[in-house]
């Protein structure tokens, strides 16, 4: 079995460092802050991606155009992404130039100045991503679903916020913010590369040593499961929309490993799921149909995405719950079982061999549970789900008294 080796070591002010040496031209560094759009408070939708955007238009030594430009000149790429739970930055560059990289990040995510000439600009990019965003219906009846699905709760969300709480930023909401939730507990910086772990850990120390934001106020509001919904909206489309769903584990239950394991067999990448043989393989109703599991801290949901014409519209849907029904009544074979085990250990291979995305799973994986746990304890936990496990998440998770569902027709 490949097995991966980082190493985890903590800076002077606390920040929490995962370190992974790979032999390859390209390495990458990220800073990943728990401070998601979860931890937005009900007037500042919005705001942790509003920060993911402007912390690049300069700092207290350098100016928007240095920023970019400082990476770019050597042919690296500097980037972010904000999701429900964590804020990134990071960046991936040629080797030798770790230390401009390491300086770089530290230098944004510490003296970021957020000219207001920059919020501006940045106000209306966003406001602009918002129109996309409203103009493209595969991706916004997912945030749609999790709005119905966690209403009232800030997980229900949108991260791109409103016209409204976009446009009603200011710097010292930003700062407040990021004094709030960008400290050294809420950090974790990742990197994978051909860097000697004392030169990382000394420009590490050197970069990010002084961050020293104490924070306050970061408690994540309780998760209360809301009833059931069905919901049909007419859109403009030229394709009717379809997502059926419910809770499902957090992170921190075990019985995570079982729900991932039913998800993947019932609509994951694989072009052998259940979904996918049936609904696209074998009536030829759906070009795009996929079965997702979106684990959080505290709380995760599961949903089943299809767009389909209008017409087979409720034959999609009649499928898709005999599929559910199958496998709550229905107990897998072992070979069955087996077979899904494997399946599932190869896509966690497959996605070693991204270096970026190592790092990102290294540094989410540190963030949330202060550890990474070797291949070997990985495919042992895949590997202990029991037909009875499998069995009893699938009733738990798709009894039809808990299935929500949303459509948009056209």
């Amino acid at each position: 079995m490949f097995e991966i080796n980082p190493v985890i070591f903590t800076l002077s002010n606390k920040i929490k460092v995962v370190y992974l040496r790979r032999e390859a031209f390209v390495a990458h560094l990220g800073v990943l802050i728990y401070a998601g759009s979860r931890f937005e408070k009900e007037n500042e939708q919005g705001l942790a991606h509003f920060i993911e955007h402007c912390i690049f238009k300069g700092t207290k030594k350098r100016k928007a155009f240095d920023v970019f430009t400082d990476l770019d000149s050597v042919g690296g790429e500097l980037n972010a992404y904000t999701n429900k739970e964590e804020i990134a930055v990071h960046a991936s560059f040629r080797k030798l130039h770790f230390n401009i990289a390491a300086e770089l990040l530290g230098d944004i995510v510490q003296n970021a100045t957020f000219p207001e000439e920059e919020m501006i600009k940045e106000k209306e990019v966003i406001l602009d991503e918002i129109m996309s965003y409203l103009d493209s219906p595969g991706e916004r009846i997912h945030d749609e679903f999790e709005g119905h699905l966690f209403k009232g709760h800030s997980l229900g969300y949108n991260i791109l916020g409103t016209e409204d709480s976009v446009n009603g930023f200011t710097r010292e909401d930003v700062e407040a913010y990021m004094e709030r939730l960008f400290t050294p507990d809420n950090m974790v910086i990742s990197f994978v590369g051909d860097v000697p772990i004392d030169e990382v850990r000394d420009s590490l120390e050197s970069n990010f040593g002084e961050i020293c934001r104490v924070g306050s106020d970061s408690e994540k509001l309780a998760v209360v499961n809301s009833p059931k919904f069905q919901i049909r909206e007419k859109k403009s489309n030229f394709q009717t929309h379809t997502i059926i769903g419910g809770f499902a584990p957090s992170f921190n239950d075990d019985s995570r490993r079982a729900m991932t394991l039913v998800t993947n067999l019932l609509g994951g990448p694989a072009l052998n799921s259940r979904l996918i043989l049936s609904i696209r393989e074998k009536y030829g109703y759906a070009y795009n149909v996929e079965a997702n599991y979106m684990p959080y801290s505290d709380t995760g949901f599961w949903n089943i995405y299809v767009g389909t014409d209008k017409k087979y519209l409720d034959k999609t849907i009649s499928l898709i719950h005999d599929e559910l029904k199958r496998i709550c009544d229905t107990s897998l074979t072992s070979i069955e079982l087996e077979s899904a085990k494997e399946q599932l250990k190869g896509h966690l291979a497959l996605s070693l061999d991204s270096n970026i995305e190592l790092m990102f799973n290294l540094g989410k994986s540190v963030l949330l549970f202060g550890k990474v746990d070797s291949m070997q304890v990985i495919y042992d936990h895949i590997d202990s789900v029991t037909i009875e496990q499998a069995q009893k998440i699938a009733q738990s998770s798709f009894d039809t008294s808990l299935i929500s569902e949303l459509i948009f027709e056209y």
